[in-house]
């Protein structure tokens, strides 16, 4: 739990910006972050690569328990993930993987493995939380809670063009479709189901630029909780 040490949570489904902004946030702050979103993409990449069945919740709680896996930061300060000793950079954020982590986050069993993995990286000064169930259940004491959201048109658009400026093939109806699925899957599971904290400010960032939502953040982090902004 956030004890005394303070922690922003940042919640909201998939391609909304989360990542971006928590990235910057943590700079700005001089904070530790938390992807949680990449353990759970990590818990399907693992199974993954052992052939195991995503399906069975047993063999997912295991690995989720057993989880390999290092955040490093390089010198320019960049994230990095290693999972078995192997840096696995962009492999986490294809679709596919993402479409299963949700299949996998679904099983109780895994989200109580991670659960206080979780909470270990709550070290001071202070951390920065993103994910799904950040403020609902991770860290519900939170001093700042927000909720991202946009629509699934406008989250697939930022998404295909992400991956046609990195050269790779994509269709945007498809990734509509997979996008609206997710939230289905991700707002309708029974455990932790995606959906913002009841003390949460919700921020819809459809019509925002990346400056505007960082601007608006930053604002909120400096009025909800005692931070040191460096430049």
């Amino acid at each position: 739990m956030s004890g005394m040490v303070p922690v922003i949570a940042v919640d909201g489904p998939s391609g909304v910006g989360k990542g971006t902004l928590c990235q910057w946030l943590a700079v700005r702050l001089g904070w530790h972050l938390l992807d949680s979103g990449a353990l759970y993409r990590l818990t399907a990449l693992a199974a993954q690569r052992r052939n195991l069945p995503l399906e069975d919740e047993t063999q997912m709680a295991a690995v989720a328990s057993a989880l390999d896996v290092q955040f490093l930061a390089d010198a320019s300060g960049a994230s990095r993930i290693v999972l078995g000793g192997v840096e696995v950079g962009d492999t986490l954020r294809s679709e596919t993987l993402g479409s299963a982590a949700s299949q996998v986050a679904a099983f109780p069993a895994v989200r109580a493995a991670l659960l206080r993995r979780q909470r270990d990286f709550c070290r001071p000064p202070g951390l920065i939380a993103d994910g799904r169930d950040m403020g609902t259940v991770v860290f519900p004491q939170a001093e700042l809670k927000l909720f991202l959201t946009a629509s699934a048109e406008q989250r697939a658009l930022r998404r295909y063009k992400q991956l046609i400026e990195k050269g790779m093939d994509a269709n945007l109806a498809a990734l509509v479709k997979e996008i609206a699925e997710r939230d289905a899957r991700d707002t309708g599971r029974a455990v932790a189901p995606l959906k913002p904290a009841a003390d949460a400010k919700v921020l819809d960032t459809t019509q925002l630029s990346v400056a505007e939502v960082r601007e608006r953040v930053l604002a909120l982090a400096i009025q909800r909780v005692t931070v040191t902004v460096i430049p």
